[in-house]
């Protein structure tokens, strides 16, 4: 079971995904695609770059190493 500090940090992480994954639907929706990939901005994107490392912290927890995609 969690303790109380690491649950917090949990709770960071999924937050600080949640509100990634909304930025980035609304940049999809106001550039008409389903899909980051179908976006001529795609390279260089800082929106979908935030939202790829908001993903990778919250699947380490903010733990760098030993995490493989």
């Amino acid at each position: 079971m969690a303790t109380v500090k690491e649950q917090k940090e949990i709770d960071f992480f999924e937050q600080k995904l949640k509100e990634q994954k909304e930025i980035l639907q609304d940049c999809q929706k106001r550039h008409r695609v389903k899909s980051c990939t179908l976006c001529k901005e795609v390279i260089g994107c800082a929106t979908r770059k935030s939202y790829v490392n908001a993903v990778y912290q919250s699947m380490s927890k903010g733990k760098s190493g030993g995490f493989e995609f």
